[in-house]
């Protein structure tokens, strides 16, 4: 079986380092996965912070937060795409990196292969479920997964697809290596990802209070809250979100003649009619919590905008975290 590039010996070291080092900006390899001899590498996408769904069972199709065999993470991706050397198999390049990283003190909590139906459970009234092409629609659904050489990802899975997951527990948290590997006529490819679970740089946006909310609204007619966090691709309400939400109370309390639309933003990742959806549903919920605490709800609209009005760039998380957002607009 061939060995990685990276010695077992060269790669413990570099698992002894804190997590968190970034990979060479000239497209290098994440430390904690190292490389398999003789694969180029031909994609990278890096997020400091970032919401990243990942395989943890066989899935249907379906995605979204009731679909099977999905693990919802936040936190920071590196994702890599390898070309890997002629000849060498699907198996033997996954079992290397199973090996490899088995060693460095993650365990396996999830492997399949499509070749026998262990990565994809068929729906009633569905026929296929062992098709690579079956599986790799679910895998690159996921607007986030950059497109290689200008094609989509699942044009990559002709044969077979083989998928791994793995877990490492530490002090700051844990961390997720994800490898699943494509077989095709035009050669095998590996999709890496490691995902180091951690919080969010929480100061980046100020926290804006019922004073300041009624000077913006005073001076433009609007403001938008930050503060507001939701469950991930769900329209429930974090607790993080209360200090803002009680905000929005006093400035209403304070204000008794101030009627409000309550508006919902989303990133463009997803589909356009899907966040409108859930912008919509968010700003509802937001509406519906203030109801609770005495606000007379004919002061309160609620619409979703989706994406349709970024404020910053779609291109990186930065920009991507100043468009999710709830917006507060004074009604006549």
């Amino acid at each position: 079986m061939k060995a990685l590039r990276d010695s077992g010996r060269w790669l413990a070291a570099l698992m002894a380092l804190a997590v968190g080092i970034a990979a060479a900006a000239d497209g290098g390899d994440h430390p904690l996965l190292g490389r398999y001899e003789g694969a180029e590498q031909v994609g990278r996408h890096v997020t400091e912070f970032d919401e990243v769904e990942l395989i943890d069972g066989p899935i249907d199709g379906r995605r979204g937060a009731d679909a099977p065999g999905w693990l919802h993470l936040e936190g920071a991706s590196t994702l890599l795409y390898y070309r890997l050397p002629a000849g060498r198999s699907s198996l033997e390049v996954l079992r290397n990196y199973q090996g490899s990283l088995e060693r460095g003190g993650f365990r396996t909590l999830f492997t399949c292969a499509t070749g026998n139906g262990s990565c994809y459970r068929v729906r009633p009234g569905r026929t296929t479920g062992t098709a690579p092409y079956d599986f790799a629609l679910a895998f690159d659904a996921n607007p986030e997964l950059p497109r290689l050489d200008g094609d989509f990802i699942r044009n990559y899975f002709g044969t077979q697809a083989r998928h791994l997951l793995a877990r490492r527990d530490g002090p700051e948290g844990a961390v997720y290596v994800s490898l699943t590997i494509a077989e095709h006529a035009r050669g095998n490819h590996l999709f890496a990802r490691v995902v180091e679970t951690r919080a969010m740089q929480s100061d980046k946006i100020a926290f804006v209070d019922a004073d300041a909310m009624r000077r913006s609204i005073a001076d433009s007619g609007r403001v938008s809250l930050y503060g507001i966090q939701f469950d991930f691709d769900q329209d429930s309400l974090r607790d993080d979100s209360q200090p803002t939400l009680q905000e929005i109370v006093r400035l209403l309390h304070g204000d008794p003649g101030l009627r409000l639309t309550i508006v919902g933003h989303t990133d463009a990742q997803g589909g356009a009619a899907y966040n409108r959806d859930l912008s919509r549903r968010r700003a509802e919920r937001v509406s519906a919590w203030l109801v609770g605490q005495g606000v007379a709800a004919a002061r309160l609209e609620a619409r979703g905008a989706g994406a349709d009005q970024p404020v910053a760039s779609n291109a990186d998380e930065d920009g991507r975290a100043r468009n999710r957002r709830v917006e507060l607009i004074r009604r006549p």
